[in-house]
């Protein structure tokens, strides 16, 4: 049986990615960029042997995951437990009006504080508690065939912090070495 793959996606471009702001649960849609960004990946997919599509259920990851589908034949499932971080009340602000208005807070982030919920949003434990268990879940499904996870660089970090994919990019990973690093998470 061929080895297993799990491609880690992260959605295209959304409108609130083009205009640099911080989004968590907010749920703007793709950009104009961000559509084209997966029409392109649907492109490069096409033939890689994926069997399965995965999702978060934001409509930022959500819309890319249907175009995906569209071009591969495929019906996504949508996931909630792959969300982006809840980052509360910074949802839909600039870097610079976080800084403005909860200055200590991102320097509490920046610092990886342990517990911090940034703007009354989700503690990064609580974060990992919920998307650690949806990989694992999705990538243990994933037998001889490739599956694809469409989700958020914050969801993608929990498993590669060194990674920072751009919109619309592809993290390939073998399944026994996802499952393996997310069961060390």
């Amino acid at each position: 049986m061929p080895a297993s793959r799990v491609l880690l996606i992260r959605h295209g471009e959304s409108t609130w990615n083009a205009e640099r702001r911080w989004q968590g649960w907010g749920d703007p849609p793709l950009s104009a960029q961000g559509r084209a960004q997966a029409g392109e990946l649907a492109t490069r997919l096409a033939g890689q042997g994926v069997a399965q599509l995965v999702s978060s259920d934001l409509a930022r990851a959500a819309q890319t995951a249907q175009i995906l589908g569209d071009a591969l034949g495929l019906v996504p499932t949508l996931d909630a437990r792959l969300r982006e971080r809840d980052l509360g009340r910074w949802s839909g602000l600039t870097e610079s009006q976080i800084v403005a208005a909860f200055g200590d807070e991102i320097e509490r982030l920046r610092a990886r504080e342990p517990g911090l919920r940034p703007g009354g949003g989700e503690s990064h434990e609580a974060f990992a508690a919920r998307a650690i268990p949806a990989l694992t879940d999705a990538a243990a499904s994933a037998v001889g065939a490739a599956i694809a996870i469409v989700t958020h660089l914050g969801v993608i970090r929990l498993v590669m912090p060194e990674l920072r994919p751009g919109n619309a990019e592809i993290v390939a990973i073998d399944r026994d070495r996802l499952l393996a690093a997310l069961a060390a998470a």
